[in-house]
């Protein structure tokens, strides 16, 4: 069985990921397509979890035969999902290095290497673990983490205090990771890291929910009523994370566990939203561009990253004031014209619509790259 309201979902969430990605470059953008400074959430905080959960759906599909089955996980199951993690985890450290490699200060986490452990834990869960067992391990870490963030002094800052240094998994971070190795960028002078060791806990979670999900809808039948369910389900999580907010920020940075159940009420609502017009309602039209960005994601998301570090890293002209090619076109063919704000969301857009042709063309030869 596969769900191609999925695969329109991964798409959407990979136009997303090239359209902020792109916008995140320039000097000026629009509010929505930039992360949260710090607590908080835009539309644009929305898309790295989009991914993980969307991870785990299709881990309750690609799994089902171990877990419902009544097939034991074989060895070669286990050596392909050690596998994908490898793989996915180096094609982190390639695009963090790239293209001047020093690993002396390279940085180790990143948004594949989290995807890569989260994939590799959710999967040792779901495949060991009973499904009540499941559930209480989700909670477990979602309270555990937030007991620890609140109440674990810290060298130096104490206990609770959820500032990018002074929390407790920057701390974690710089223990472990070493500061050489840490994020350098957004005000965090490598005091920790927005996909740093300890708040990967947290984003396992993220993957537990839409294995649950992908699980659940297995068992149901194609009809309205599904999709209502899982607005439902999707509404309450928006509550209960609203709600834990109050306590417990809802923050990207910190992939709090009021963060984890806000994003999942959005996939919920969003998948819910897409299953009713493709599955459903049979619909296909509309998702079809979609469906072609989704089919290929991993290509897509380390190709489009890798263009965005040669526009940012290459210079036009030569001197200390030459600009990076980026800057160049996007002064002369898009801001002279469009200015500050619409001139680089326009260069965005048209990048996507660049990765949607290359990508067409790979969906017409039947090219599905999958590791």
């Amino acid at each position: 069985m596969r769900l191609t309201s999925l695969d329109v979902f991964r798409g959407i969430a990979i136009t997303g990921m090239i359209l902020v990605n792109m916008v995140g470059v320039a000097d000026q953008k629009y509010p929505p397509l930039d992360h949260a400074k710090w607590d908080g959430w835009t539309p644009t905080d929305l898309v790295f979890p989009f991914f993980l959960f969307i991870v785990g759906v299709a881990m309750a599909f690609s799994f089902a035969k171990y877990t419902e089955g009544g097939n034991r996980p074989t060895k070669e199951l286990y050596l392909r999902i050690l596998r994908r993690s490898a793989i996915l985890f180096a094609f982190g450290l390639l695009l963090n290095g790239f293209y001047n490699y020093d690993f002396s200060s390279i940085r180790i986490m990143g948004v594949l290497q989290r995807i890569a452990i989260a994939y590799l834990l959710g999967s040792l869960i779901v495949l060991n673990v009973p499904r009540k067992g499941q559930w209480a391990i989700a909670a477990i870490i979602l309270v555990g983490y937030w007991l620890a963030m609140s109440f674990v002094p810290v060298p130096d800052y104490g206990a609770g205090v959820l500032t990018r240094e002074g929390n407790l998994g920057a701390y974690i971070d710089r223990l472990i990771i070493g500061t050489a190795h840490l994020y350098k960028g957004d005000a965090y002078n490598s005091m920790g890291d927005p996909e740093g060791l300890f708040s990967t806990l947290p984003a396992v979670v993220t993957v537990l929910i839409g294995y649950f999900t992908g699980q659940w809808l297995r068992s149901q039948t194609t009809q309205s009523r599904t999709s209502i369910n899982m607005v439902l389900a999707g509404l309450s999580c928006l509550v209960v994370g609203q709600l834990w907010n109050y306590w417990f920020p809802i923050n990207k940075k910190l992939w709090t566990s009021s963060y984890v159940l806000f994003t999942a009420g959005c996939a919920l609502i969003l998948l819910a939203a897409c299953y009713e017009l493709i599955d459903v309602r049979k619909r296909h039209n509309w998702g079809r561009p979609f469906e072609i960005m989704g089919l290929n994601a991993i290509f897509v998301f380390v190709a489009s990253v890798l263009l965005i570090k040669i526009l940012v890293k290459t210079n036009i002209g030569t001197g200390d004031n030459a600009p990076t090619t980026y800057a160049w076109i996007n002064e002369h063919f898009f801001q002279s014209w469009a200015g500050p704000l619409n001139g680089p969301l326009l260069f965005s857009i048209l990048t996507v619509f660049f990765w949607w042709v290359v990508l067409y063309g790979m969906y017409r030869q039947r090219w599905f790259l999958k590791i």
